[in-house]
């Protein structure tokens, strides 16, 4: 179904009677202004993104299955660390980066530097995604590499089975681990391109539109 800024750019473009007619300034205006609420969204999506894991940590439950001593006990807190500091300060990077183009296009009146806008806010959601799914296989990665590393991994879990060979209990884990990493980063993907995907296609809309308009 089309919404009516689809209506309206219609009328405008095939100039049918039962419509009310619009001029290029109007059209831009809802243009711009549908824009600059994709944009806002964008924003605020990503500061819950950012917050959410923070309040989830204040539930008592969610915080006690927290063992923060695992990745020490693997040798790997130090690189668990750097890659958490990396990921905050780049997450924070990209929060600005939002809201700067919000910013941006809420005061914009020339088309040709909106649709630049639109185009640059695109292309840093891109590049934010692509961020993030990184951060979260690299730190999977880590730890895979140091549970592979951990020649006593069965001690180190503190797991007691006679039954089961150390070395095959300890290779069946890594693949667990590898398999969780790989579900975990497809879920997280697939919820990343839900959001932003379907508010960059909007965007991207808008800009097609455009584009058509300085034609």
């Amino acid at each position: 179904m089309l919404d009516e800024l689809d209506l309206l750019k219609k009328d405008w473009q095939k100039k049918e009677t039962n419509l009310p007619r619009l001029t290029y300034e109007e059209i831009y205006k809802m243009i711009w202004k549908k824009s600059s609420s994709v944009v806002r969204w964008i924003f605020y999506i990503s500061i819950i993104e950012f917050l959410l894991p923070h309040l989830l940590y204040l539930i008592p439950s969610f915080r006690n299955e927290m063992d923060y001593n695992f990745a020490k006990s693997l040798g790997i807190d130090k690189w668990i660390i750097a890659l958490t500091i990396t990921q905050y300060a780049v997450a924070i990077y990209f929060i600005f980066q939002f809201y700067k183009r919000y910013r941006e296009i809420s005061v914009l009146d020339d088309a040709k530097k909106l649709m630049n806008k639109i185009f640059r806010t695109r292309r840093t959601v891109k590049h934010y995604v692509l961020f993030c799914l990184t951060m979260v296989l690299l730190i999977f990665g880590v730890f895979i590499v140091g549970m592979a590393l951990d020649n006593n991994l069965v001690e180190t879990l503190n797991i007691k089975n006679q039954n089961v060979d150390p070395d095959q209990l300890k290779w069946l884990l890594i693949g667990v681990m590898t398999v969780a990493g790989i579900l975990f980063t497809g879920l997280l993907a697939g919820i990343y391109f839900l959001l932003y995907g379907l508010l960059t296609r909007k965007l991207s809309r808008n800009y097609i539109e455009l584009k058509r308009m300085e034609a």
